[in-house]
C-alpha cells in the first residue's frame, strides 16, 4: 500500500505526462474521482509545491475544454443512431 503523498506524487506525474483529466486519472488507478483531486489540490501542495502547480496547470486546461469534449461524445452517440 503506498503512502498518501507518493500516491499525490505518482497521480501529478500521471496527470502531467498524459494530460490526462482527473475522471479517466480516477479510473486509471482505480479510485474516486474527489480522491484525485484532493490529492493534487491539498495534499501534494504540502510535499511538492512545484509538481502540483504543474498538475494543476493541466487540470485547468482539462476544466477549459470540457465543453468541447462533453460536445463531441454527444455528436459521436447521436451520430450512432
Amino acid at each position: 500500500m503506498l503512502d498518501i503523498e507518493e500516491r499525490a506524487k505518482i497521480l501529478a506525474t500521471y496527470i502531467i505526462e498524459t494530460k490526462s483529466t482527473v475522471r479517466a486519472t480516477a479510473k486509471k488507478f482505480n479510485i474516486s474521482k474527489s480522491t484525485v483531486h484532493k490529492d493534487i489540490a491539498e495534499r501534494l501542495e504540502k510535499v511538492n509545491p512545484s509538481l502540483a502547480r504543474d498538475a494543476k496547470k493541466v487540470l485547468e486546461i482539462n476544466k477549459l475544454e470540457r465543453h468541447i469534449r462533453g460536445g463531441m461524445a454527444t455528436k459521436k452517440k447521436y451520430s450512432k443512431i
